[in-house]
């Protein structure tokens, strides 16, 4: 066994997404405040220019959270009432509860070994009242979207992305949420781009549906003072906007830190059979990867657990462990085994930017203890 100084890694740090950068933020809020210019301003339609420019998208609306933007993208684009959109049942609750507002019906199908929607489930779940495919850009990682957009236009479908995790991934060159209808990306602070509060943006390549995104997050407003149809109050506060504007401006050292983070896990833990890492950075030309979770499969992933928090170190089961359509009490009863099975084996490690080096060696040298030892 490894001599190791026992420390403490928690999970994730939120003290630290203040502190590292106090003084910029402090400066952000002291120009909003003083300014009195608290909601739809010049910070909001600047950040929302910035983003656009950065993902490639044409057009980016600022909204409350991403759920809200998911919704209204939904929405947008005519999805509604007797429409079904297949969606990877491996994502968080939100991700169907959108589908479920805008009044379709949300179908879980299996996640692939990439953890991300396997492409070849989508036509056994597609029927005649199907709308539309939504693919989850899960943990800082964009799906095969050649695969996903090839069964969309078999079948006529829309497609349309919760990129929530996965501001600056890519596929192919091209960046999460910039493939379908319309995209929501979120700003919670555990985000790799956070706000201090929540917060989120929906991205569209489509005039129309931008020009209705706009009237669904005020009330249905319309440019000329009209009500135009029934919208929601989601607007992405002006404090929150500049705060996300002054951050994108260093945004890629951001990724590059976290890739240098994922970089040093598959060096370290790469050779533990025991483990299933996720695809090392630049180990598959097609992906870019922007790491906003280091998702691992473990075996004995429940005592691991217990080892790592015994030792100080802070890990993760997303969404209490189970898939979306495990929540019975939704409705849903489809049974997908491969992705039960893997929520029987995930596990996710620290991945944020209060990691120092020693830190995930310190993580590293604890996983590698308890496999040694087992």
């Amino acid at each position: 066994m490894t001599a190791v100084e026992q420390r403490t890694v928690p999970f994730f740090n939120y003290p630290h997404v203040f502190v590292s950068q106090e003084e910029g933020f402090l400066s952000v809020i002291q120009d909003v405040g003083r300014r009195g210019a608290f909601i739809m301003q010049k910070d909001l339609a600047d950040f929302e220019a910035n983003l656009a420019t950065y993902t490639g998208a044409k057009y980016a609306v600022g909204v409350a959270n991403a759920t809200d933007g998911l919704q209204i993208a939904l929405m947008a684009g005519r999805v509604g009432k007797g429409d079904e959109v297949v969606f990877c049942s491996h994502t968080m609750v939100a991700t169907a509860s959108a589908i479920h507002f805008a009044g379709a019906t949300p179908i879980p199908i299996e996640a692939g070994r990439d953890h991300l929607m396997d492409p070849d489930a989508i036509e056994s779940a597609i029927t005649p009242r199907t709308k539309a495919i939504m693919p989850t850009q899960l943990n800082g990682r964009t799906a095969n979207m050649d695969a996903i957009q090839a069964v969309a236009d078999k079948h006529g479908l829309q497609v349309y992305e919760d990129a929530a995790q996965a501001l600056g991934s890519k596929f192919k060159g091209k960046c999460a949420g910039t493939f379908g209808v319309g995209s929501c990306i979120s700003f919670y602070p555990a985000k790799v781009l956070g706000c201090l509060g929540d917060g989120g943006a929906v991205l569209t390549n489509d005039e129309e549906v931008y020009r209705k995104l706009l009237s669904l997050r005020d009330h249905g407003w319309a440019d000329d003072g009209d009500v135009v149809m029934w919208g929601l109050n989601s607007r992405l506060d002006n404090l929150q906007a500049g705060i996300l504007d002054y951050q994108l401006r260093d945004y890629q050292k951001v990724i590059n830190r976290r890739r240098a983070i994922a970089a040093l896990y598959q060096e370290r833990l790469g050779h533990l059979e025991q483990l299933v890492l996720p695809p090392a950075p630049d180990s598959d030309p097609d992906h870019f990867d922007v790491f906003q979770n280091y998702e691992i499969e473990a075996e004995n992933r429940d005592k691991l657990l217990v080892y790592l928090k015994e030792r100080g170190i802070g890990t993760l089961i997303q969404w209490g462990g189970k898939a979306v359509h495990q929540f019975r009490k939704l409705g849903f009863t489809q049974s997908l085994p491969f992705t039960e099975r893997l929520f029987e084996r995930m596990l996710m490690l620290p991945m944020n930017m209060s990691l120092s080096d020693h830190d995930v060696h310190y993580v590293c040298d604890c996983i590698i203890d308890f496999y040694e030892d087992s």
